[in-house]
């Protein structure tokens, strides 16, 4: 008899949760204004609002924050993370960062300038939003099949050629990079093979373009080749992270995903030019060019993280763990993004609720919807996220109406699954009489999906 898959770690520290009621959720998701953001971490039973900082680090990785060396300029942890770098992703020059959108800020102050458009793979919110902060443009070019969730498709994130290639023809002169985004969160936590890599870097090399990586979850990438893409089943992930980001001349992280850490990022590159005059910004915005914004012990749990993070054991509990709340959903039949991603699992609100018209925000009711049934925090990734069009100020309404179930990395057990998985199933079941939803009460101008505010329609 076959054995048994299980986890490739053991808990060590507990964290209680307070079971909440229907009744004081329903007055708490009022209250702040049916905003899932707005929320308590206290009024959340299981919180899957996003996997970025949420996860659990190791022993090691504690350990690593009592070796911290905390010297303004110089310490010993920049030089730990550095090396990590360098040995991991194969990139010589690197600049800290507090975090991933704080590496954007950075380096988009140096590359992006009005007028500008950026072709890539459904740029995600804050890389959208610091481009259009810039009044620039963001162009997306994922493959079609990207944007039905019923077509498998092993590489989901890949961009199509024909349509970066008709972007790159048409206004070379406008575009500063190519950036792709590994993982592809938007498109529903979906992997690019290398195979696409490499074609788009070809494409970059013909018209003189850099390419930028957005690199979140390159590791969870990494694995997907691994499973997926022919003649990468017996590379090491480590391998095939090196042959990933050979393709690429920046990246950015937020290392709150695949290094398991609660704060912490970076910007890698190969130019030494760029890295003088990114300096310049990462000083005046987030701290001298040893430190970032960061502690040092952050910076040391950072880099045993990347080494962590890399580790096929570490990789296959974690993937398996979403898959099994996707499978648990589609035995309910439950219309989720397939196949399955890396990071989350994403319902597909616009076949959830197909009678609630787009303008109701279907994503953000069915999110609120679970919140009430089960005390369970997800997010949209919908119309909300989308913001509005910089030039009509009209909602946009993007192909995919999704709501995300981020998994935090090593915190949940398979019985959290199940839970989320019934109330969903419930949910499901009485889908038919969901037929109010949301409209907003008071919005931020850029990135609003974060603050706003909601009632019922």
């Amino acid at each position: 008899m076959e054995l048994p898959f299980a986890e490739s770690y053991k808990i060590k520290m507990v964290e209680a949760i307070r079971r909440s009621s229907r009744e004081e959720r329903d007055r708490w998701i009022k209250e702040a204004g049916y905003n899932l953001f707005r929320l308590k971490s206290e009024q959340v039973n299981i919180d899957l609002l996003t996997d970025s900082g949420t996860g659990a680090m190791s022993d090691k990785q504690w350990s690593e924050l009592m070796l911290g060396d905390e010297s303004y300029a110089g310490a010993s942890s920049y030089y730990k993370m550095k090396n990590a770098i360098l040995e991991i992703l194969g990139y010589e020059y690197f600049l800290p960062t507090h975090q991933g959108r704080a590496a954007e800020n950075v380096l988009f102050s140096v590359l992006v300038k009005a007028g500008d458009i950026i072709p890539g793979n459904s740029h995600f919110d804050t890389t959208k939003g610091h481009i259009e902060f810039r009044k620039a443009f963001a162009v997306d070019c994922t493959i079609n099949e990207a944007f039905n969730t019923t077509v498998h498709h092993p590489f989901k994130g890949n961009v199509d050629p024909e349509k970066l290639e008709k972007i790159l023809k048409a206004h070379g002169d406008k575009i500063p990079f190519i950036i792709m985004t590994i993982t592809c969160n938007s498109s529903g936590g979906q992997p690019v093979s290398v195979e696409n890599l490499k074609m788009v870097r070809q494409l970059a090399d013909k018209y003189g373009k850099p390419i930028v990586f957005d690199s979140a979850r390159f590791a969870e990438n990494a694995y997907f080749i691994k499973k997926r893409e022919p003649g990468y089943a017996d590379k090491t992930i480590r391998e095939i992270v090196l042959e990933m980001f050979s393709c690429a001349d920046i990246m950015t992280m937020s290392s709150k995903k695949d290094a398991i850490v609660n704060m912490g990022g970076f910007i890698a590159m190969r130019s030494k030019e760029l890295h003088q005059k990114a300096s310049v910004y990462n000083i005046m915005f987030e701290g001298f060019i040893t430190y970032g914004g960061m502690s040092g012990r952050d910076m040391n749990a950072l880099a045993q993280g990347l080494y962590e993070g890399t580790e096929y054991d570490y990789l296959e509990t974690r993937i398996r763990q979403v898959e099994y709340l996707g499978a648990r959903l589609m035995e309910f039949d439950i219309p989720v993004q397939q196949p399955i991603g890396g990071h989350a699992v994403f319902i597909d609100a616009k076949r959830f609720l197909p009678r609630l018209p787009k303008e109701e925000f279907q994503a953000q009711t069915l999110a609120v919807e679970l919140y009430r049934e089960a005390g369970v925090r997800g997010v949209e990734i919908g119309a909300l996220m989308a913001d509005r069009d910089p030039v009509t100020r009209e909602n946009r309404y993007p192909e995919l109406e999704l709501m995300r179930l981020a998994i935090p990395r090593r915190v949940y057990t398979n019985n959290h699954m199940d839970v989320v998985a019934i109330a969903l199933k419930n949910l499901w079941d009485r889908r038919d009489i969901i037929t109010r939803g949301l409209k907003i009460t008071s919005e931020a101008p850029i990135m609003r999906h974060f603050t706003v505010g909601l009632d019922l329609v």
